[in-house]
Parts: C-alpha cells; structure tokens; sequence
C-alpha cells in the first residue's frame, strides 16, 4: 500500500514549507517497518538528498505496536526539532551543531528553492516571504 502525505510544520524553522512523503507500506506489515521517503531536494540533516528518511523507529528501533499515525508524528517531529546526532545529510548536522546561524540561513534558502554550496534545492514555500530572501 502507498501513501502519500504532506508534512506542513506551523512553527519552527521549517515553518511554512510544504513537504512531500510517500510511505509504502509492507505486505507483511505491522511485523516490518513502512519505508519513507522524501520526493523533494531538502536541505535537512535527518534527511539525505535523495529523500532517505533517519527516524530510529523506522529502523532499529521499529516494533510491530508501532502505528503509522506514531511514524507521521515523528516525521513531523523531524522538522520540528532536527537531530544533528543522527544525521543522514553530515553537512546539515554540522551546521546545525556548530553553526546554527548559518543552518538558519541554509534551510530558509533552500526551502526558497535556492543554492547551498553547489546543491539547488526544491521550493517548499508557496508564497513569496521576507524572510526567504
């Protein structure tokens, strides 16, 4: 089964953005973890370029009590708190951890659908902001 969902964070730094998910779910779910995955370029350090997803539930840590609603809630919890200790995206863990400004910076850029370094990022805002330019 796929679904796709769409993470809108009303606070925080990823405020705003709009991010697109699809979630396969397993045959044999609930005794298998559903796979996640971001279809937009973001700049985030829990998720790599290519959309790969690092929730320790998702993958060590996953149970078969665990529900979907549970897995939605922590993506969302992804963008509301990012984890520089469990990064996929080392760069984004980095700024985050020793240059928050410049993390700041970084993700409002790419969430406008700009550069960091060499990488063009998807546009995530649906409107023009003050504070992406």
């Amino acid at each position: 089964m796929r679904i796709d969902l769409e993470v809108c964070p009303n606070e925080g730094l990823y405020q705003g953005g709009k991010f697109k998910f699809v979630c396969e779910v397993p045959e044999d779910y609930p005794n298998r973890a559903p796979e996640f995955k971001c279809l937009q370029k973001i700049y985030h350090p829990n998720i790599d370029l290519e959309g790969h997803v690092c929730l320790n539930i998702l993958r060590n840590d996953w149970k078969p009590t665990l529900t979907l609603q549970l897995v939605f809630a922590g993506i969302l919890h992804l963008f509301l708190q990012p984890n520089a200790n469990d990064p996929l995206n080392k760069d984004a863990a980095n700024d985050l951890s020793k240059y928050p400004a410049q993390f700041k910076r970084h993700v409002l850029n790419a969430m406008a659908g700009g550069y960091v370094g060499d990488e063009k990022f998807d546009k995530v805002v649906d409107y023009p902001d003050r504070r992406y330019l």
